[in-house]
C-alpha cells in the first residue's frame, strides 16, 4: 500500500497557487533526467536575484543538497531530503531557528523546493523489507531537476549583463580621463577651439550619472561622452598635424638658405637695415619667423638695446613689464602714432611685444619717415605671421655693440698718440720751444 503524497504544508502554512505550479512542474520531469546539483547550485546563486533567493536562504539550499548523498538529482532516485531543523542550522553555519524557518520559507516561494510534510509535521523516512525507502517526508529537490535548464539560462543571462554593465563603466572611465585630459591640453598648449563648450557639455554629460546607474543609462552617458571624445581628439590631430607641417615647412626653408654660399642676410644679420627691412612692404614673404626662439624676450636684453624708453618712463626707471608698457604709451603721442594704430598693435601683438616694438621705433626715429604708418605695416605683417621682435631687438644690439667697439677703438688710438708724442716730443711743442729761444735771445737773456 503507498501512502498518499502530500501536497500542502503542516499547520498554519497557506498553500498557493505558485506552489501548485511547482508540484506540477516536479511531478513531469523525466526520470532519466540527471543534473549535477553543485553545477545547479552555482546557477541558482548566479541568478538569485532573478529568482527571488537570498543568500541566506541559499545557505540552507546548499545544506539541504549536502544531505542528498548522490553527486547528481535524478528522477529516478529519491529527491526528498528529511533532516531535522538541529542538522541544518548546525550546516548552515549555526543560524538562529526563526532565520532558518524564515529562509526554508523563501526557497519554498521561490519555488527551489517543495514541502512534503507528514501528519505531524515531522520530517522522517520509512523503509521497506529490503532497507529501501517506501515513503519520506521533508524538502523535495525535484524542482531544481525540472527547473535546472531555466537556472542555466538565467546565469548566463546575468553573467552577461555583468559582463556587459564592467565593459561599458569600463568603457565611460576611460571616455572621461581621455576627455578631462585632451581639454586640459588643449587649454595649456592654448590649441585653438572652443574647450569650454567642450567643458560645459563634457560637465552636462557626467552631471545625468547619478550614484547607481542602469547599464542603460550608462551606455547612453558613454555614447554622448564619445561623441565629445571624437570631435576633441579631431580638433587635437588636426593641430599636431598641421605643426608637424609647419615644422617641415620651417626645415625646408632653412635647408634652401643655409645651402645658397651667395645668398645675403637678412635684417637678423644687418643691423644697419634692420627696421628698414621691417618696414618695407616688398619684404621677402618667406622669411622663416618661426625658426626665432619661441620664449619671450628679457626685458634686460630690450632695455639693453633700446634705452631711449628710459626717458619716457616716470622716474627714469623701468623695473616690470608693466612700467615698461606704460612707458610705451607714453612714448607714443610724441612719435605721432595714432590711439587706433597703437590698439591694434597690443590686439595682434599683445601689449608686451607691442610696446618693444615702440621702444625700437624710438630708438632709431630719425630713419623712420611715418612712425604711425610703420607700425601698421609690422601689424598686419605680425597678423599674417612674418613678424616677429626679436630681430628688431638683435639689430639695436648689435648695432650699439659695433659702436661701442668703435668708441672704444678711438679711444685706444688716441691714447696712444699721446704715449707717443710724449715718449718722442710733438712738432708743436719743438716750434714753442725755438719760438720762445729766438724771444729770449733778442732781449739778451740768452
Amino acid at each position: 500500500m503507498v501512502t498518499h503524497i502530500s501536497t500542502t504544508p503542516f499547520g498554519r502554512r497557506p498553500m498557493t497557487v505558485a506552489q501548485m505550479a511547482s508540484q506540477a512542474g516536479a511531478k513531469a520531469i523525466d526520470r532519466t533526467t540527471a543534473v549535477p546539483k553543485w553545477q545547479a547550485f552555482r546557477d541558482i546563486t548566479e541568478a538569485r536575484d532573478a529568482i527571488g533567493a537570498t543568500d541566506r536562504s541559499l545557505a540552507i539550499l546548499n545544506a539541504l543538497l549536502s544531505f542528498h548523498r548522490d553527486d547528481e538529482l535524478s528522477g529516478e532516485g529519491g529527491l526528498v531530503v528529511f533532516p531535522s531543523n538541529e542538522q541544518l542550522i548546525r550546516r548552515a553555519n549555526g543560524m538562529s531557528s526563526a532565520t532558518l524557518r524564515r529562509h526554508l520559507s523563501v526557497l519554498v516561494t521561490c519555488g527551489l523546493v517543495i514541502r512534503r510534510d507528514s501528519p505531524n509535521g515531522k520530517r522522517f523516512a520509512r523503509k521497506g523489507e529490503g532497507g529501501e525507502i517506501e515513503q519520506a517526508y521533508g524538502f523535495d529537490l525535484a524542482p531544481i531537476v525540472a527547473r535546472a535548464d531555466e537556472f542555466k539560462q538565467l546565469a548566463a543571462a546575468v553573467q552577461a549583463e555583468r559582463k556587459a554593465y564592467r565593459l561599458v563603466k569600463e568603457r565611460l572611465t576611460i571616455c572621461r580621463r581621455d576627455i578631462v585630459k585632451m581639454i586640459d591640453a588643449g587649454l595649456n598648449e592654448e590649441v585653438p577651439g572652443d574647450w569650454r563648450r567642450f567643458q560645459t557639455r563634457y560637465e552636462a554629460a557626467v552631471g545625468r550619472l547619478p550614484r547607481t546607474a542602469s547599464r542603460q543609462l550608462l551606455e547612453a552617458v558613454a555614447d554622448e561622452l564619445e561623441n565629445i571624445w571624437a570631435e576633441v581628439h579631431q580638433l587635437l590631430e588636426t593641430f599636431v598635424k598641421s605643426q608637424d607641417l609647419n615644422a617641415n615647412e620651417s626645415h625646408s626653408e632653412r635647408h634652401i638658405q643655409n645651402s645658397n654660399p651667395d645668398s645675403h642676410s637678412t635684417d637678423e644679420t644687418e643691423p644697419g637695415l634692420g627696421l628698414q627691412k621691417e618696414a618695407s612692404s616688398s619684404a621677402e614673404r618667406d622669411d622663416n619667423v618661426r625658426s626665432l626662439p619661441k620664449r619671450d624676450l628679457p626685458l634686460g636684453m630690450v632695455l639693453d638695446a633700446c634705452p631711449e624708453i628710459l626717458n619716457m618712463a616716470r622716474g627714469a626707471q623701468i623695473r616690470t613689464w608693466r612700467d615698461f608698457v606704460a612707458a610705451a604709451e607714453l612714448a607714443r603721442p610724441h612719435m605721432g602714432v595714432s590711439p587706433s594704430a597703437w590698439q591694434e598693435a597690443v590686439q595682434v601683438m599683445g601689449p608686451e611685444k607691442a610696446a618693444i616694438t615702440i621702444a625700437a621705433m624710438l630708438q632709431r626715429t630719425d630713419q623712420i619717415n611715418s612712425q604711425g604708418g610703420y607700425l601698421r605695416n609690422l601689424t598686419d605683417r605680425a597678423r599674417n605671421g612674418q613678424f616677429s621682435v626679436w630681430p628688431m631687438v638683435m639689430a639695436l644690439l648689435r648695432a650699439r655693440l659695433d659702436a661701442k667697439a668703435s668708441q672704444n677703438a678711438g679711444k685706444s688710438l688716441g691714447k696712444e698718440t699721446a704715449r707717443r708724442d710724449e715718449l718722442t716730443g710733438s712738432s708743436k711743442s719743438a716750434e714753442i720751444s725755438e719760438a720762445l729761444r729766438l724771444s729770449m735771445k733778442r732781449k739778451g737773456w740768452d
